[in-house]
């Protein structure tokens, strides 16, 4: 993209805020027929600044910080979690972990590409943060300052990671091939043995590799068995009831680079139409409803038991959100997170 090509887009965005202030900046990134990495990438300058490719590292001082927002999305779920950055290992190629009472992520490195720090800038629209994006210019995790952040903290990690080359655009590339799938000729005895012999949750996603699954063709062969087809409106019932009784829960949230999740309770419960939203002080939920295709209660056996999720998709098979009760590695699931998941 030249730079008249990218004044242009900065000018564009402008223009939209102008005309449309309360539209995302991804959904105007879609009506502007650009990427959201893009338009943020325009504004570089004062306002924006390019990181260092050197996300593991960077990721490594975010406990420096002290309390910060993180915000994990996809197509049609947001989750947006307040908390200490505490355990924050890296060593793994394919995927860091942030572990925490608060903080709790899945990091695959191989898809972040583009970084940038982001100061507040109200005739922009932008907000001090810390940005990830893909090679597509999708969003794949955002890192936002609070009032309890350690600006001083924030500001070295940023000159730290501040890239040399600060051009204002970004090379996007075209979306990765989807993978084939082989659902409909899949060798269902083989694939639901295996299912039943899982000895952890983690192994299911390797076992949907190695027989070529779709992860909704995966539960409509275990329908009857390892899973329960239930309606799209189970979503609310499951966060009114968590709500009511106090039930705590993990919810996972996740696109192909992050996956964020929240453990522990959910209380304040908020609907509008097409949206149900969890609008707690540390813990936000905004999940489309409208957009929910399929909705599975799934068993998976482990060393612990069997552990019970909702899972839940929208029309082209994508997961939206996963919900689980709270549970430790070592320990079964609790009793009232099954009852609830039967009840639904």
């Amino acid at each position: 993209m030249n730079a008249t090509a990218t004044s242009s887009l900065k000018e564009q965005w402008l223009n939209f805020r102008e005309q449309q202030p309360k539209t995302r900046i991804r959904d105007a990134a879609s009506q502007l027929q650009v990427s959201e990495g893009e338009i943020v990438a325009a504004c570089t300058g004062s306002t924006v600044k390019h990181l260092k490719n050197e996300f593991p590292a960077l990721m490594q001082a975010m406990p420096a910080l002290g309390k910060v927002m993180v915000l994990t999305r996809n197509e049609n779920c947001v989750i947006e979690r307040k908390g200490v950055f505490e355990i924050v290992n890296t060593e793994n190629k394919h995927v860091g972990t942030v572990l925490g009472k608060d903080i709790d992520l899945r990091m695959f490195f191989s898809r972040w590409k583009y970084g940038f720090a982001v100061e507040n800038d109200e005739s922009i629209g932008f907000k001090k943060s810390i940005q990830i994006f893909d090679a597509q210019g999708g969003a794949i995790m955002k890192i936002y300052a609070v009032d309890q952040t350690d600006l001083s903290a924030w500001d070295k990690v940023v000159a730290d990671f501040t890239a040399v080359d600060q051009v204002a655009a970004i090379t996007v590339a075209p979306a990765p091939a989807a993978p084939v799938y082989n659902d409909a000729n899949a060798d269902a005895a083989s694939f639901l043995e295996g299912w039943a012999n899982l000895q952890d949750t983690h192994d299911f996603f390797p076992l949907l590799m190695k027989h070529k699954l779709s992860r909704t063709g995966a539960l409509e062969l275990a329908e009857g068995k390892f899973s329960r087809r239930v309606s799209s409106e189970c979503v609310k019932t499951l966060l009114n009831q968590a709500s009511a009784s106090g039930l705590e829960i993990m919810v996972f949230v996740g696109n192909p680079g992050n996956i964020e999740i929240h453990t522990g309770p959910v209380q304040k419960i908020l609907e509008i139409p097409n949206w149900i939203n969890v609008m707690d002080e540390d813990f936000n939920l905004h999940l489309k409803t409208d957009t929910i295709a399929q909705c599975w209660v799934v068993e998976k056996p482990s060393v612990d038991g069997i552990v019970t999720s909702l899972e839940v998709f929208d029309a082209a098979g994508e997961m939206i959100a996963q919900f689980f009760g709270k549970r430790k590695p070592g320990n079964p699931e609790l009793e009232p997170w099954r009852a609830l998941a039967a009840s639904l």
